[in-house]
């Protein structure tokens, strides 16, 4: 079907650290199976307890990472709380040639860059948490944070929420499974969004005028 511009297509999912947008993003990619591909991001930052390489990120250290920037490796790349984030852009390609929805875990930056690379294929849900106080909860929870780290990371969660005209779908992630149900919806009704189409060509052939 040569009115198709693109067979797969991808899905940024974003928000403030604590949202629980990595958990949902993983799990909705998880239940998707061979339809759907995570996009592993590649950092500096050091691993959590739990985290594996190759599965959660890539760990790298400041100089390889800065390498793989020269060589141009990534298709976005940010410094996040003082550490580096990238994306491939060989991965993303190839699991869109496999007509697959590309989950990416990326920040507000990320989202612009990933837009302006591939305008046609992208819709993207901003998930945040229905108050600040909530957030602040689930940082606290992790065990893992300072009271110096969450002032930090409230302070960013404000920024990046003032980017939610930005996104196609604000999901709020009160109820993990309820907000699990709206981010599958939207993945698999990113495979058929108009712009993902040359539309004359598409009438063009619905018409038999091949």
């Amino acid at each position: 079907m040569n009115y198709m511009k693109v067979k797969g297509s991808i899905v940024v999912v974003s928000g403030p650290s604590g949202s629980g947008k990595t958990s949902l993003a993983r799990e909705v990619c998880s239940e998707l199976g061979d339809k759907a591909y995570f996009s592993i991001s590649t950092t500096t930052r050091p691993k959590r307890e739990g985290e594996r390489d190759g599965v959660d990120y890539f760990f790298v250290s400041k100089e390889e990472f800065l390498e793989d920037v020269e060589k141009g490796y990534f298709l976005e790349w940010a410094e996040v709380h003082g550490n580096f984030y990238g994306t491939s852009k060989i991965q993303i390609n190839k699991a869109l040639e496999e007509g697959k929805i590309v989950f990416l875990d990326i920040d507000v930056q990320g989202h612009e860059a990933v837009r302006r690379a591939y305008p046609d294929v992208v819709t993207s849900v901003f998930v945040t948490t229905k108050d600040k106080k909530t957030l602040i909860e689930r940082l606290e929870k992790r065990g893992t944070e300072t009271e110096e780290s969450i002032k930090v990371r409230m302070i960013n969660a404000l920024h990046e929420m003032k980017k939610i005209p930005e996104y196609d779908y604000l999901l709020i992630n009160e109820d993990f499974n309820e907000a699990k149900k709206f981010l599958t919806s939207v993945a698999i009704a990113s495979l058929i969004k108009t712009s993902k189409y040359d539309i004359d060509k598409f009438i063009e052939y619905w018409k038999g005028n091949k």
